[in-house]
């Protein structure tokens, strides 16, 4: 039963992906496999041909005339790698990032329409079916590999800042037993971002872990010139384990930093364990404490300070 339903699947998934093809569909010069290949470049800081390979299971001719013809085009450069000179690494130019933000923008636009099809109660209940089979496939059953969750930090697109509050609201709910207040506080500090953003020194930033969001994190102006504030971060309890939290941070630190403020402050409250951790290893210092009553609870707040 098992063996036929998933050979049912893989043709249905098939002639799916075939309505998607990218060079008939999305109007581009590039097959799937081209398109993967410039996603997994645009996505990951530093590869190397022979992990490109592994990461998609490529024929190493393929792929090497495939990068050939990429330089060609001038969308890669190719270079041996500083940790092994045996091993080649590969970098998109900046030809090559904007042809991989196209395919992006078009086949977000492509999923999109097809999501437009299914009726809006079932678009959760058919996520949470796509989660189920790569958490199971995931685990070492599967009969095929499957890669490492891929972690991306992206700016906010549409949807992107309604979705900060509803899982910001919902976690802290279900986590500490958070009220309404703090719905509310959040929707107010989104919607200040919203309204008043500078681009050059305010930013948000949304984490995917394989493709869906999974946490987020605002760096905003303070009321003095010089400090950024950090505000709003969030990751998933479904994503946690993969080092998201520290990598939100992380960017919007180096973010504050060459916006030129001089510190980077917080406010949280002493229950949130996980992240105070975060934040320590980042290099913040509490600098004060004081108790309130907020979103229900009898809870102690803290300030924390880095020094740019």
């Amino acid at each position: 039963m098992a063996v036929r339903e998933i050979r049912e699947f893989n043709r249905f998934y098939t002639n799916l992906i075939g309505a998607l093809d990218y060079s008939r569909h999305l109007h581009t010069p590039y097959t799937l496999t081209e398109a993967r290949v410039l996603y997994e470049l645009a996505h990951a800081p530093q590869v190397d041909a022979a992990d490109l390979r592994a990461e998609l299971s490529l024929d190493a001719g393929h792929l090497s005339r495939m990068l050939a013809k990429f330089e060609e085009q001038g969308l890669v450069t190719r270079g041996p790698s500083a940790q092994d000179a045996r091993r080649q690494r590969i970098e998109l130019t900046a030809r090559g990032r904007e042809a991989a933000d196209l395919l992006e923008e078009r086949a977000q636009e492509a999923v999109s329409s097809m999501l437009g099809e299914v009726p809006t109660q079932d678009r959760p209940r058919l996520s949470e079916a796509m989660r189920t089979v790569r958490e199971i496939l995931r685990d070492g059953h599967g009969v095929y590999p499957v890669p490492t969750p891929r972690v991306v930090l992206r700016g906010p697109r549409p949807g992107d800042l309604g979705w900060t509050i509803e899982r910001n609201a919902a976690v802290y709910a279900a986590e500490f037993g958070w009220n309404e207040e703090y719905e509310t506080l959040v929707a107010q500090i989104v919607a200040d971002f919203a309204a008043t953003r500078d681009p050059e020194r305010e930013a948000v930033w949304i984490a995917e872990l394989d493709g869906q969001r999974a946490g987020c994190v605002f760096c905003v102006r303070d009321k003095a010139p010089d400090t950024a504030r950090l505000r709003l971060l969030l990751v998933d309890p479904a994503a946690r384990g993969h080092g998201i939290g520290r990598r939100l941070v992380d960017e919007c630190i180096a973010f504050a930093r060459s916006a030129g403020y001089s510190e980077l402050v917080l406010w949280t409250n002493d229950i949130l364990a996980d992240a105070r951790a975060i934040y320590q290893r980042a290099g913040f210092e509490l600098v004060a404490e004081r108790s309130h009553r907020s979103f229900g609870h009898e809870l102690t707040g803290q300030d924390w300070r880095l020094k740019l």
